[in-house]
């Protein structure tokens, strides 16, 4: 594969409990585990991260695929859940599920659209047979805001 960006960032502190910062400083957050996993919350977590990242990778793949077939994604989002467990003694999991909505898209052709931005997204491609990954085609009013 020929590399054609690199993102760089950098993670300090205690973890979980720590900071994030990217090398041109457009991400210079704290981090925090979530109330639901013991931690006191008030910040942003690697699950929350990873989820914006999906969510706007797929729907940067879903509006490419949809042009090319000259598809109107007006009104077109994706919403990313991702989860995180156990899976077995001292490891963890994830989970990914996503939730796409195309107004203005017929729903077959709305399925053939999310079938293949599934095939073409960098993060559709690397969880591939690693993670549990749901991808929905769902009415507009279904989508989280």
């Amino acid at each position: 594969m020929k590399v054609l960006y690199t993102a760089e960032v950098t993670a300090t502190g205690d973890g979980r409990s720590g900071h994030v910062t990217s090398s041109d400083k457009l991400i210079d957050v704290d981090v925090a585990p979530p109330a639901e996993l013991g931690g006191a919350g008030g910040a942003t977590n690697p699950e929350q991260l990873f989820a914006a990242g999906y969510s706007a990778c797929f729907h940067s793949a879903l509006r490419r695929v949809a042009k090319q077939s000259g598809a109107d994604v007006t009104g077109s989002q994706v919403t990313a859940r991702v989860g995180i467990g156990a899976i077995g003694e001292g490891r963890f999991g994830l989970t990914a599920a996503l939730d796409v909505a195309l107004p203005a898209v017929p729903r077959d052709q709305g399925e053939e659209l999310v079938r293949k931005a599934h095939q073409v997204c960098p993060y559709s491609n690397a969880t591939r047979d690693n993670i549990e990954v749901t991808v929905t085609l769902v009415d507009s009013a279904e989508v989280a805001q």
